[in-house]
């Protein structure tokens, strides 16, 4: 299953705000985009609280607990863009990454992510103004 990452899953020069705020945030585009209901936002916001989603190298990707899985409409992502950072904890995020995956898909869309995060797309990432630079790094 491979996501299409379109110019409506990107959010860029966001300001900073609370971890707990870039989650609710990247949770309403999941709502908005169809993704998921309205009650995913909580299990995001739980998930946190079970442990940090920060992955390092400025990256968190927030998704919600296994209970989450009945609110999954289909799977999606956002990207968030925060050139100045959210705190989370120690570390500063500066893309907040937003998924939700139907049945057990979530593990592979982590994984797609993952293998295609390094710290100079992070750095390029973090700062450009153009949605197509991330189409180009996380597209299919």
């Amino acid at each position: 299953m491979a996501l299409k990452l379109e110019e409506k899953n990107i959010f860029l020069n966001l300001d900073s705000e609370s971890k707990e705020d870039a989650i609710k945030r990247a949770g309403r585009e999941l709502v908005n985009l169809g993704c998921v209901d309205e009650k995913y936002i909580d299990y995001m916001l739980e998930r946190e609280k079970v442990t940090t989603t920060y992955m390092g190298m400025g990256i968190a990707i927030p998704h919600g607990v296994n209970e989450a899985k009945k609110t999954i409409k289909k799977s999606g992502i956002v990207f968030l863009q925060y050139p100045n950072g959210v705190d989370f904890g120690e570390e500063k995020a500066y893309l907040v990454i937003g998924i939700a995956g139907k049945d057990d898909e979530h593990l592979e869309i982590l994984s797609n992510v993952a293998i295609k995060i390094e710290e100079d797309l992070v750095n390029r990432l973090k700062d450009t103004n153009d949605k197509k630079d991330f189409i180009e790094a996380f597209g299919d």
